[in-house]
């Protein structure tokens, strides 16, 4: 089985982030659900961003490297919308990366690195007309074109943070389904 940090989006740790990584400890996964907020969650999107931007978006980063500091390198690492961010640079810098599973958001491979790592498969989960994952269809077609190891899901809908039980985008099937394709991605490790 495997194990993943998971990393939570700009509402903070939430009821349905938790909710979603007890979902993949059923399953057999270990999972870790670091909090980058220290315990703050927000009721928006706009006001998670909002107090992410005052904190300094590097530092939001580096607290999610310094989460994964004591745990095993041989890891996936997974996040939703903001938690991309660290999720991506560590599984394109940290050495032995077992996997990457990015939720709604994508960012450019040339931010954290010259190339995609090899050997490290990836899943890309979004909604398709989601307006926050329109900047980033461009950098995660990019990511997955020429990989086998590389897939993108494109769900039906526009909700952001769909996979969310706890908040109102919450799609169900659409989340019933990126639960089944995480878990046959964690288990393939």
């Amino acid at each position: 089985m495997a194990e993943i940090v998971l990393f939570h989006h700009a509402q903070g740790l939430t009821p349905g982030v938790v909710g979603f990584a007890d979902e993949l400890r059923a399953a057999g996964h270990t999972v870790h659900t670091p909090d980058l907020f220290n315990g703050q969650t927000f009721n928006s999107i706009e006001e998670g961003v909002d107090y992410a931007r005052q904190v300094g978006f590097g530092e939001t980063i580096e607290r999610g490297v310094r989460a994964a500091e004591n745990l095993p390198q041989g890891i996936v690492y997974g996040g939703f919308s903001l938690g991309v961010l660290p999720a991506q640079k560590l599984a394109q810098t940290r050495p032995g990366a077992q996997g990457a599973l990015l939720f709604s958001a994508c960012i450019p491979v040339s931010e954290f690195s010259t190339a995609w790592p090899d050997g490290v498969p990836v899943q890309v989960h979004a909604k398709e007309a989601d307006p926050f994952f329109a900047e980033d269809l461009d950098a995660a077609r990019a990511l997955v074109s020429g990989s086998t190891d590389a897939k993108l899901f494109l769900y039906s809908g526009d909700q952001h943070l769909f996979a969310d039980s706890s908040l109102p985008s919450h799609d169900p099937d659409a989340s019933a389904l990126l639960t089944q394709r995480v878990i046959q991605f964690l288990d393939a490790r």
